[in-house]
């Protein structure tokens, strides 16, 4: 008996990963994204299709872990200073979205004839968007870092704090609820801002010494559980005081994002984070009730087009109203049309205290999945709809066949500075860059330069990286400085690459990624500012020269030390201005100290012998 319910488990988890791996690469090829192809076997191998899964809830209680760990992964890469600097996109423009589409959804299904009540939670559970396909489309699109990417992400942040005061709101709603105190529902509340504020304070104080302990025990299967611990751990925590278990994951992911071991943290949880998200979207396709469909197709379909056509259409008028361009309201209302995961728990709670039956939750539900299922095919129906935006080049070359020995990516200020003393040399130098206007503003100063994208392998053969002595990355964008300098070393090994740094923590990836020099954009102009400062309160030019020398001696070492051993890293190196003793002198003394008479002489030799 036990070998037959093996096998038959075995048959199962068999049957997910081939479903997985025939489905997606064939709606890829076809144009339909990932997200659809598992949907689609879902639907296929589930309890209403062949039948392989006769319960799909315990799978997708299992597959929710998959969202978890993207939110963990998403955290790190938004640093405290990041998020911080969102707090008006989550607090305002999220919750006026929320607010604006809760009411239009309300209306709709009141002029559909149901209760308020009914109306209510129909309309909230919708309105609260699937993170687990929207980040995905971001992240295949590369939108996740672009600032209408970021605002997408805190709409989303506030709709996963959202589900806190829904969850209340049905309590009070239901039949009988009213009786529930108000120092109950504070209680609640007050349950989760404790966990938030713990989960705060936990990670601050004691990950990084946690994760500093097991690195130091060198084995390697311990900080990959010991990474989903804490994913874990956080999301549970979150889950039982009554808050979503993305929250918890995502912000012990920010809380981790400027750890010396967040890079680590990515790798040992990526593998999982696949996986599992790619089960979600399975578990999603199973839930769908083909029976329930069929039996009421026609009120769903109603509902399915009604409450995406008005939750888009507040989307947008929410969007234009805060300025946003036409085109990104528009993509976002696409992006943001669909219900999401966090309906399910909505319905299943407003059922439980009798506000809505199991018939009206598992049509719901549908409606939910369905618009899911649509909501790539929109996207793929938005981008044949809306023209591109293209930049006229006219009067611009495209970058093809140059045949410089040192190739510049990048025009900009620092760009047009550092190719002045390479053309007094009589050096060929080829010149690519992405904006349009600035390649026209340039050949008005005798500047000849080539459109093109550094970060595009096929640019940059032809541009002539590969006859080229030498590439110069000038782009203004630290991400983007980056990713070219790992595909040019990736590409062409042997070639001399110099690039400019946005700031310390760039230079840092970039020589990591291989780059011969880096040059942090700021550094030497603030040096010479500084000497000049010096000067003018009156110390000797020979000092100020022999000072300025130390400081770049000093942050070479401190480099060197981060590089090493992480951002944090090497603060023995600088001069704060706060009167804390230094263990280092600020200068390198010129002479060895001599003594003046014997009692010093002999004091000295005491410390040297001891020494």
């Amino acid at each position: 008996m036990a070998a037959e319910a093996s096998g038959s488990d075995l048959i199962q988890v068999v049957a997910l990963l081939a479903a997985g791996v025939v489905a997606v690469p064939i709606f890829k090829r076809m144009g339909l994204g990932s997200i659809l192809g598992y949907l689609a076997a879902g639907v296929v191998i589930g309890p209403f299709g062949i039948g392989v899964f006769s319960e799909s809830g315990a799978i997708l209680h299992v597959a929710e872990l998959g969202v978890v760990m993207f939110l963990f992964i998403i955290g790190l890469e938004m640093q405290p200073s990041r998020l911080w600097g969102l707090r008006r996109e989550i607090f305002g423009l999220g919750a006026l979205q929320v607010g604006v589409c809760a009411v239009l959804l309300t209306v709709v299904g009141m002029a559909g004839g149901f209760p308020i009540a009914q109306s209510f939670v129909a309309g909230a559970g919708f309105v609260l968007t699937s993170t687990a396909i929207v980040m995905q489309l971001l992240e295949e699109r590369g939108e996740m870092a672009s600032p209408k990417g970021q605002r997408i992400v805190s709409i989303l942040l506030l709709e996963d704090l959202a589900i806190v005061p829904l969850l209340a709101l049905i309590a009070f709603l239901a039949p009988g609820g009213a009786d529930t105190s108000l120092s109950e529902r504070l209680t609640e509340v007050g349950i989760g801002l404790a966990a938030i504020v713990g989960l705060v304070v936990a990670g601050r104080y004691l990950l990084n010494p946690f994760f500093r302990i097991l690195a130091d025990a060198r084995a390697r299967e311990v900080m990959t559980a010991a990474a989903l611990l804490v994913v874990l751990g956080s999301a549970l925590a979150m889950q039982l005081s009554g808050l979503s278990m993305a929250m918890g994951a995502f912000l012990a992911g920010v809380l981790l994002s400027e750890s010396t071991f967040r890079h680590q943290l990515e790798a040992d949880i990526e593998p999982f984070r696949g996986i599992l998200l790619g089960l979600f979207f399975l578990a999603v396709g199973m839930s769908l009730d083909l029976h329930v469909v069929a039996a009421n197709w026609k009120l769903i379909a109603v509902y399915v087009v009604a409450y995406m056509v008005m939750k888009a259409i507040g989307i947008y008028i929410v969007a234009r109203v805060l300025k946003s361009a036409h085109r990104e309201a528009l993509e976002r209302a696409v992006f943001m049309a669909q219900g999401g995961e966090f309906a399910f728990v909505l319905y299943s709670a407003a059922a439980t205290v009798g506000i809505i039956d199991g018939q009206a939750n598992a049509t719901l539900t549908a409606i939910v999945i369905i618009s899911m299922v649509l909501t790539p095919l929109a996207i793929i129906a938005l981008r044949y709809v809306t023209p591109r935006d293209e930049q006229s080049l006219d009067g611009v070359d495209v970058a093809d066949g140059l045949t410089g020995s040192v190739l510049i990516i990048g025009f900009g200020r620092f760009g047009q500075i550092a190719s002045q003393p390479l053309l007094l040399r009589g050096i060929d130098v080829s010149i690519i860059d992405n904006d349009v206007e600035m390649i026209q503003a340039a050949a008005d100063f005798g500047f000849k330069v080539y459109y093109g994208d550094g970060t595009r392998l096929d640019i940059l053969h032809a541009a002539g990286a590969g006859r080229a002595r030498a590439v110069l990355i000038c782009v203004d964008k630290a991400d983007v400085a980056v990713r070219i300098a790992e595909l040019v070393k990736a590409e062409f090994p042997l070639l001399t690459i110099l690039a400019r740094a946005f700031d310390r923590g760039t230079a840092l990836q970039l020589i990591r990624a291989g780059v011969d020099y880096q040059l942090r954009e700021t550094f030497e102009s603030a040096l010479v500012f500084g000497g000049s400062a010096l000067e003018s309160l009156g110390v000797d030019p020979e000092d100020v020269a022999e000072t300025i020398e130390d400081v770049r001696r000093r942050d070479s070492d401190r480099f060197e030390t981060q590089l090493a051993e992480g951002i944090r890293a090497g603060q023995r190196f600088l001069r704060g201005n706060i009167g804390t003793p230094i263990p280092t002198p600020l200068s390198t003394p010129r002479r060895p100290g001599q003594a003046l008479n014997e009692e010093t002489a002999g004091v000295l030799h005491k410390s040297e012998t001891t020494d």
